[in-house]
């Protein structure tokens, strides 16, 4: 009896999330429109029918998970459907191990196990989000302006130690780079008379930097310690470049470390570097600010 009470409670998990799964999906398709939202559509419905199917072995009727829906709902808006929807599926593949042992019980598990698998994932594919054409874009941005500005920055901390004045060179030479980037990026995408719209390649582009830019200029404008500073923004460099590495190895659905420890390391050198250049150059100039 402990056995089978314990398989009702793994089956009743599943058919929570199959439910929790089908408002979430059926939420997002109302959010999209074109394709996107009929393939969407097409899930939810399959999502809704394996809930069923659990409710015939179960007998019993489960609420979704409120909670889950609001927020993949939110992170779809946020970030994207495709980020979303993958990071959900990611969950999933745990999940699917588990049908294989309750197949041998509930011979309708099966049907279910190779619906996730299979058809669901052949849907997805088909999945086609403007943002994701542009991913080639925010890189261009991201890396650019943690390069540079924390080079900037690192330098400027030793060279003018004045917190406000570091942050008033700093966002102007930010601001500058990240209207230059978008320029160029406009520019080369005109230029190759592709697919991609060149006012948003260059949106894309400069809106990452930019935002990028304010992130790493903040500590500067909330402190006095310039050591203290700087410390924070290097923090903050590390943790832009880690967010921005999953969203890609999710939506990509490609490693995360390798890429991420070789844009940290690039971002530290190039800031550690440019830190000594402030201090030579303070001193070789005999600044006093």
């Amino acid at each position: 009896m402990e056995l089978d009470s314990t398989l009702r409670q793994v089956m009743l998990s599943y058919q929570r999330s199959e439910i929790t799964e089908h408002h979430i999906y059926e939420r997002l398709a109302r959010m999209i429109k074109g394709d996107n939202r009929a393939i969407l559509a097409r899930i939810a419905a399959d999502e809704a029918r394996h809930a069923r199917l659990w409710q015939t072995v179960t007998h019993s009727e489960v609420r979704p998970d409120q909670l889950r829906i609001l927020w993949y709902s939110l992170m779809a808006w946020v970030l994207g459907f495709t980020f979303a929807i993958k990071l959900m599926e990611r969950g999933e593949e745990t999940a699917q191990e588990h049908y294989q042992a309750l197949i041998a019980v509930v011979p309708q598990a099966e049907t279910v196990f190779k619906e996730e698998q299979d058809h669901e994932a052949a849907l997805l594919q088909l999945l086609d989000e403007d943002r994701l054409h542009y991913i080639g874009s925010m890189v261009l941005g991201v890396n650019d302006a943690l390069v540079e500005l924390t080079g900037a920055l690192a330098g400027l901390t030793l060279a003018l130690q004045n917190t406000h004045l570091i942050a008033l060179t700093g966002s102007i030479t930010g601001i500058a780079a990240a209207l230059s980037m978008g320029a160029s990026e406009y520019l080369s995408t005109k230029a190759e008379k592709g697919t991609k719209n060149p006012v948003q390649a260059a949106l894309y582009t400069g809106g990452v930097y930019f935002i990028t830019v304010l992130l790493l200029v903040l500590p500067y404008l909330l402190f006095a310690n310039f050591y203290l500073c700087l410390a924070l923004t290097l923090v903050i460099a590390l943790l832009i470049i880690a967010f921005f590495n999953y969203y890609i190895a999710v939506v990509q659905e490609e490693g995360f470390w390798k890429r991420f420890l070789e844009m940290a390391l690039l971002s530290m050198l190039v800031a550690g570097f440019s830190f000594f250049v402030g201090f030579f150059l303070r001193q070789v100039f005999g600044i006093e600010v």
